[in-house]
């Protein structure tokens, strides 16, 4: 049995993912804000050969996923896998109680602190992997001297250039751990009828709810999903877009910029202690 943790794991990819997972004999931990929904998780894999874990958290606040990872690492020294799923959208520009731009802290903060914090237990596995679903390889410029958006808010765009920072600290981690048994991985899954998390004004409701009527199920996103999971890529660092592999030797993945958002992130992380 192998445990994958599965971040945003109670709704839409992340749910589907987790239900193949126990489905077929592993152990999946997911992470999510309703204890409800991850009560029937949890029922619906008390039948099956493999098993459900649910963790309630807000990985939106720093503190709230530094704990969680603290209970991570202490109940898993082996994980398998890890996959990042968890987003919420905001029609306005919300903070969080730590003072930070929602999107950004857990789109990209909460994703960062899982990637690094989970080393130990990955380490340890024989294959491990993570596999960030942020939207790899979009084109959005990154406003580096405002990557809160504290002075203009659009939702597509915050989350299009927190999508950026994805592939930037994809190429982090690479080059910080590339010589180790950790394989990262940023996946576009294409768009996908999900349940559109957030707090959104009537005419993006509207939008979205069209844009689910149109996308594919969540299921369909499960096999590429699988594959990376069962047989993670050789290099360091990959992206791609459902099946299909993308370049990460483009701009939009500089090793010089993946520096830059880490100096600027340490910074910022250090003041939050």
């Amino acid at each position: 049995m192998k445990t994958y943790v599965i971040t945003g794991g109670t709704d839409g990819i992340g749910a589907a993912l987790a239900r193949e997972l126990f489905s077929r004999g592993d152990h999946a931990v997911i992470i999510g804000t309703d204890p409800r929904k991850g009560r029937r998780l949890q029922d619906e894999a008390a039948s099956t050969p493999g098993d459900l874990t649910f963790l309630q958290a807000d990985l939106s606040l720093v503190a709230a996923t530094r704990h969680t990872l603290d209970r991570l690492t202490d109940q898993h020294p082996v994980i398998d896998g890890v996959v990042l799923c968890a987003r919420f959208m905001h029609s306005r520009r919300t903070e969080t109680e730590e003072g930070l731009e929602h999107n950004f802290a857990l789109f990209y903060l909460s994703r960062l602190l899982l990637s690094y914090g989970l080393l130990g237990p990955l380490r340890n596995a024989d294959r491990p992997v993570i596999v960030n679903v942020a939207g790899p390889g979009h084109d959005t410029p990154i406003t580096w001297d405002d990557l809160q958006s504290t002075r203009h808010y659009d939702l597509v765009g915050a989350m299009f250039m927190t999508g950026r920072l994805n592939d930037l600290l994809g190429r982090s981690f690479a080059e910080r751990h590339g010589d180790g048994p950790v394989r990262y991985v940023l996946f576009h899954p294409g768009t996908t009828a999900t349940s559109y998390a957030g707090k959104v004004d009537p005419a993006t409701a509207a939008y979205l709810r069209q844009q689910r009527a149109r996308a594919k199920p969540a299921t369909a996103v499960v096999p590429p999903l699988l594959r990376l999971l069962d047989d993670p890529p050789a290099s360091p660092l990959t992206a791609f877009q459902l099946a299909t592999e993308l370049d990460v030797r483009s701009e939009l993945f500089s090793a010089e910029d993946a520096r830059r958002l880490s100096r600027l992130t340490d910074d910022l992380l250090a003041r939050l202690r």
